[in-house]
């Protein structure tokens, strides 16, 4: 077993073994158990520094909770994941699951923080240029520091929802944001929300590549 291998078990074996105790404290969508999540987030970075996870379930709980491993967009750290989960042993009460899966019904409005962030404000233009697929994000007062605005969150979240995060890193080359002109179907773009029906018509012709964020 390489290197790696080693650590992907590493961090079974503490999952295997702590897993029951994480589950006792599930407290609505959320763990009272900080030091634990520590551990897993810092055994995970061992393997890959991009490595992130977090929990889902299903709002009836009537299903296993969902642990969903992704890269933070980074595509040179897909291969991680798909490896990792690759590992993964089964486990009573909990599945693994790579990249956050489309989402319905999409969110119409994202609270980050004081930040109400609604679909609604945002449009898009997506191209082919040279068989790549170029995403174009338009905001009233577009950032100069992408960092330093919740709505950025945001428009992510919602591209993971409306796309899946595998797709948006492996078929969008560029993703752009540009301030949002007064009359947006003027320049021939489209709410966000419309994104996945105009994505899916193009994507068939684009070759699997990567994302890059300007």
């Amino acid at each position: 077993m390489n290197e790696t291998g080693k650590k992907i078990a590493h961090f079974w074996e503490q999952v295997e073994q702590t897993i029951e105790q994480l589950l006792e404290t599930e407290q609505g969508d959320r763990f009272d158990a900080d030091s634990l999540l520590t551990q897993y987030r810092d055994k995970l970075h061992k393997v890959d520094c991009n490595l992130t996870f977090h929990f889902e379930r299903d709002e009836d709980e009537e299903g296993p909770l969902e642990m969903i491993f992704g890269c933070d967009g980074y595509p040179e750290s897909i291969n991680s994941v798909l490896h990792l989960v690759g590992e993964a042993p089964s486990m009573q009460g909990v599945t693994f699951k790579a990249f956050n899966e489309r989402y319905d019904p999409v969110p119409q409005q994202i609270t980050l923080g004081d930040e109400l962030c609604e679909i609604q404000d945002f449009w898009f233009a997506l191209r082919e240029v040279k068989g790549r697929l170029h995403l174009e994000i338009y905001l009233t007062d577009a950032p100069k520091l992408l960092d330093m605005d919740p709505r950025v969150e945001a428009v992510m979240i919602y591209l993971d929802a409306l796309l899946g995060e595998y797709e948006l890193m492996t078929r969008i080359w560029a993703l752009e944001w540009f301030d949002l002109p007064a009359v947006p179907t003027d320049f021939g773009l489209q709410p966000l929300e419309c994104l996945r029906d105009t994505f899916d018509d193009m994507k068939a012709g684009i070759a699997p590549i990567g994302i890059r964020v300007h």
